[in-house]
């Protein structure tokens, strides 16, 4: 048998190596390394915000698709993505109020949803399982969701990575819109790795009903009292991922030993951002919903989503909705929402309850203000993205407003952020109320938001001037598609 003189060191070697690649796969994460898994290749494609992508949707009948666009039934299609083809896609509208308003005022330009593994089992877009398409409805300025994501993400909040696209519908323009990764398995092993728990969109039903369940309160231990949780699962579901999260919301009930049941940091940090951008859409607002729940291991966490509406632009479902820019942009921080919400609102009411807690989303504000808007960076942020979507915005035949309304819409989505800072810094300084109580005591105190028109950011207005701009667009699109 020939044996090399040195195979003894050799075999050594192999062996020492072998170790450090065990070791770095099980603790590389803590040695600051990230996992395959949490780069997936559809970041660095699609998802790549420095540059507009390019989305092309090959439908049979696109007319027909827009016709039945509220039923969000799935259709075949073949989206071209910067270039690459992917066939047998399963494409439907989505939203709520938006999918509901859009066909109420006639008009044809819809949120969408792609979804690759719809028909073909497997299917996907580099790692991608689905993603949604934002029209930018009722967003003027393009960059409401855009903003707000950013925000989170640099709160180092689990957010959808997004990005700018430019649809064309069976090569035709139909708009600019925002891609945005949409929160399941590759959302899910992205952010949490691959032995993630269970992602949930709670939603209500009607407005009507009580809905406790959304706003997540306990309501005992029958998995039947959660219907808009558990038919929301994003995963198939055992029962013991229903007792986890009715478990972890039992304790969220009693207002102690909170960390065993919430991701605590992670979810005052989310906080810091929704209040800062003024989204009642959302958990702390009338609807109580527009979140992903996360729970892994019994804990708690709540993930951003739907933005189109934030920075005090909600007024749907509210009898008497609040327009006055002086009352939004000084609300206060520790009251996000009147008593009768909050009492209803145990993630942030309760938490909130103890004091290191209420120290702890103080502290997390100076730094989103000192960090992101204070040092300019917030600005900067929308600046470069308003330079490199204005051509695509100026050119868009389905906006919802003129490129005029759309540029004051940037400048005064701005002014709202920076008024908005200046008013939290004032309130953690003790210089303006902090609560709608002291609110109540000195009224007309805060920073001077009176020259603010929230109307620009988008408006019911809007949605009656667009609807020439998309039957053309529409009109247009049918012409080709019978003269093929």
């Amino acid at each position: 048998m020939i044996r090399h003189r040195y195979i003894d060191r050799i075999c050594g070697a192999a062996v020492l190596l072998a170790l450090a690649l065990t070791a770095l796969l099980f603790f590389g994460q803590a040695l600051g390394l990230r996992p395959a898994s949490s780069a997936p290749g559809y970041a660095a494609r699609l998802f790549d915000s420095g540059r507009v992508h390019t989305i092309d949707l090959r439908v049979e009948d696109w007319r027909g698709f827009v016709a039945q666009a509220t039923e969000e039934v799935y259709v075949p299609c073949t989206a071209v993505i910067d270039g690459e083809e992917f066939y047998q896609v399963g494409l439907r509208a989505k939203g709520n109020n938006s999918l509901r308003l859009t066909e109420e005022y006639g008009l044809s330009r819809y949120s969408l949803k792609l979804e690759f593994d719809q028909y073909v089992d497997g299917g996907n877009y580099y790692g991608l399982d689905k993603l949604s398409l934002d029209a930018s409805f009722q967003d003027n300025s393009y960059l409401k969701t855009y903003l707000v994501y950013d925000m989170m993400a640099f709160m180092e909040v689990p957010t959808p990575l997004c990005s700018y696209a430019w649809v064309t519908v069976n090569g035709q323009p139909w708009g600019l819109f925002l891609a945005i990764e949409e929160p399941e398995e590759a959302f899910a092993r992205r952010n949490f790795g691959p032995d993630y728990g269970q992602l949930y969109k709670p939603d209500y039903r009607s407005l009507n009903a009580e809905n406790a369940d959304v706003a997540l309160q306990y309501t005992g231990d029958d998995p039947a009292g959660y219907p808009n949780i558990f038919h929301n699962a994003k995963f198939d579901l055992d029962m013991a991922d229903r007792r986890r999260l009715i478990g972890a919301l039992q304790v969220l009930s009693t207002g102690e030993n909170l960390e065993t049941a919430v991701n605590v940091d992670e979810v005052l940090r989310y906080f810091t951002v929704q209040v800062f951008s003024m989204n009642w859409d959302s958990y702390l607002g009338h609807t109580g919903h527009n979140y992903f729940l996360y729970e892994e291991d019994g804990v708690l966490s709540i993930l951003p989503w739907d933005y189109n509406l934030a920075f005090g632009t909600y007024a749907l479902g509210m009898t008497d909705p609040i327009r006055d820019p002086n009352v939004l942009i000084n609300w206060p921080v520790n009251t996000p929402a009147r008593g009768e919400v909050m009492l209803n609102r145990p993630l942030y009411h309760n938490l909130m309850k103890d004091s290191s807690c209420f120290a702890q989303y103080h502290d997390y504000f100076d730094q989103l203000l000192s960090q992101y808007w204070e040092s300019g960076r917030g600005e900067l942020v929308l600046r470069q993205t308003q330079a490199m979507i204005a051509p695509y915005v100026e050119a868009d035949p389905t906006a919802f407003c003129s490129y005029a309304d759309h540029l004051l819409a940037v400048d005064t989505l701005l002014e709202v952020c920076l008024l908005r800072t200046e008013s939290i810094r004032g309130q953690l300084e003790g210089r303006y109320p902090i609560t709608l109580a002291q609110q109540a005591e000195h009224p007309g105190i805060g920073v001077d938001a009176s020259a603010i028109d929230l109307r620009a950011l988008g408006d019911f207005d809007d949605l009656e001037t667009a609807k020439e701009r998309q039957d053309e667009a529409l009109s247009l699109q049918i012409y080709i598609e019978e003269n093929k």
